[in-house]
């Protein structure tokens, strides 16, 4: 009789769940940004849960929690309650690179939250001031060689693809550089602009508008291949930087034990919205990315070979963060 009763249990459980999940969404959905507004995760949530708000018939709100290097917001996500209420629009650095960085991080990337869909896969600009006395990046090698340490370039936060660009670029040159960690791309670049910082890699999405403002002044890209955003731009690696190559990824998440059925509607709708005209331009074309749209089975493969890339360069590069 037990067996019998458990059995019928878990068949209305099944039965229950199944129903929800279908009825869903019937109220607003949150899409958490563990950085600041106005950096090119949080470009990336607004675009798509505009999108997806359209197909879905609910608000997506974008909400912008940053600090700790994308580690709180990451963390209210991984512990949200597992509904599809609560979103997570999260890139490489919480997801894959701060396990290795931190001895403590407050979640476990693959434990705690699913993966839904790759969005975006994107690299590096090198960007000056246009007011600054470097016209390319043979002069930045230069006076940092001159001056060890003096020049200052700033990144959205230790263990950030901006601050690995730096790392590597002033491994490749020889030179000693210092750098200057922020809470997300805005702040770095309003420093940048002031003039505080000396050059930074950020963002293309989020470079590119203040290029064409006349700005700031690109240099070099930081991925294996030109962006198409920047075509005239050379790459590190045609300068002569061997085996230069930076970029990160954007995607969407959840936290662990949402129902299948709402991950699958929600991957869907992603896919769909990456595809729109609007997204293809502004992420695309405008911002240089490669969009991906890929499977949860792929982004979980994704992220799960890339916290391996990241432990090993950690460990070789001695970064670690105490």
């Amino acid at each position: 009789m037990n067996r019998r009763m458990m059995l019928a249990f878990c068949l209305l459980a099944v039965s229950l769940s199944s129903s929800w999940a279908q009825s869903y969404p019937n109220k607003p959905i949150k899409m958490v940004v563990p950085y600041p507004a106005g950096g090119a995760a949080d470009i990336t949530a607004r675009l798509l849960s505009q999108k997806m708000s359209e197909s879905m018939g609910v608000p997506i709100v974008v909400d912008n929690k940053a600090g700790a290097n994308g580690m709180i917001g990451t963390d209210f996500v991984a512990k949200a309650a597992p509904d599809g209420y609560t979103l997570l629009l999260d890139a490489s650095g919480p997801l894959v690179v701060n396990p290795s960085l931190y001895a403590k991080v407050p979640y476990d990337t693959l434990r705690d939250l699913i993966p839904i869909s790759q969005a975006t896969t994107f690299q590096y600009v090198l960007v000056v001031p246009t007011a600054s006395p470097f016209k390319s990046v043979e002069d930045i090698v230069a006076a940092a060689k001159a001056e060890p340490g003096k020049l200052s370039y700033g990144s959205t936060g230790v263990g950030g693809g901006g601050h690995f660009a730096g790392e590597l670029f002033a491994l490749k040159s020889g030179t000693k550089l210092t750098h200057v960690p922020y809470k997300g791309s805005a702040p770095a670049l309003a420093d940048l602009l002031g003039g505080q910082l000396s050059f930074t890699f950020d963002t293309i999405v989020t470079t590119v508008p203040q290029v064409k403002a006349g700005k700031l002044r690109a240099m070099a890209v930081s991925g294996p291949k030109r962006a198409s955003a920047l075509p005239q731009l050379p790459t590190m690696q045609e300068l002569g930087f061997k085996d230069f190559a930076v970029t990160q990824f954007q995607g969407l998440l959840a936290p662990a034990k949402t129902d299948p059925a709402i991950i699958a509607r929600l991957h869907l709708e992603m896919v769909k919205a990456l595809k729109s005209p609007e997204i293809v331009q502004r992420l695309q074309i405008d911002g240089g990315n490669d969009l991906v749209g890929s499977s949860p089975a792929e982004f979980t493969e994704q992220i799960r070979n890339e916290m391996e890339l990241y432990r090993k360069l950690i460990k070789d590069a001695g970064l670690q963060q105490q």
